[in-house]
């Protein structure tokens, strides 16, 4: 979870030849499989594709992300570019300790369109608690590319390590049985 602070601002409203104010806010946000999907049904398109998203669809998605209740629609507009970077690391942070090692991928890199919905399968179909859709969603997404290594077929050795593993084995069986064949 991320606390911000969004500090009070005055406007004046051109309809009504009124001014307004909000005061001082802080709010408590979490980047999860929950506020992505509350964003997509708003607005129709992927939260995680390339597009780039408007200030309006920004502004929305701090939003989504907010947990605390009953906030003035208005205090939104008083996010700083200070505060929006804030939230940005935030969402961009790892949010794990736990890395992967790539060099073994081979082939063009996975161009799936990933909705909300496409993690949720994702969830059900490697048995993951529902619960977890709360979490940071860097942290959810490496759960599930950790199910995916663990479940995934091993490997098949290439026959010169293969032959090097026995050719060890072997040695070591023989010194323990002090045989030579």
């Amino acid at each position: 979870m991320l606390p911000v602070t969004i500090p009070g601002y005055e406007w004046f409203d051109e309809r009504t030849n009124t001014f307004g104010s909000t005061k001082e806010t802080t709010l408590i946000l979490e980047h999860s499989l929950v506020s992505i999907h509350r964003w997509e049904q708003k607005w129709n398109k992927p939260f995680l594709g390339k597009d780039p998203k408007t200030a309006e669809e920004c502004i929305d998605y701090v939003r989504c992300m907010t947990l605390t209740q009953h906030v003035d629609p208005a205090v939104y507009y008083g996010i700083t570019n200070e505060v929006m970077d804030k939230i940005n690391d935030y969402i961009e942070a790892p949010m794990t300790a736990t890395w992967f090692n790539d060099k073994d991928k081979v082939g063009p890199p996975h161009r799936e369109v990933i909705t909300s919905e496409v993690i949720y399968y994702w969830m059900i179909s490697l048995n993951i608690p529902w619960e977890c859709r709360k979490w940071h969603l860097n942290t959810l997404l490496t759960l599930i590319r950790v199910c995916n290594a663990k479940n995934a077929p091993k490997k098949k050795q290439n026959r010169r390590d293969m032959l090097e593993q026995r050719t060890a084995m072997n040695k070591a069986r023989r010194a323990r049985l002090n045989t030579k064949g």
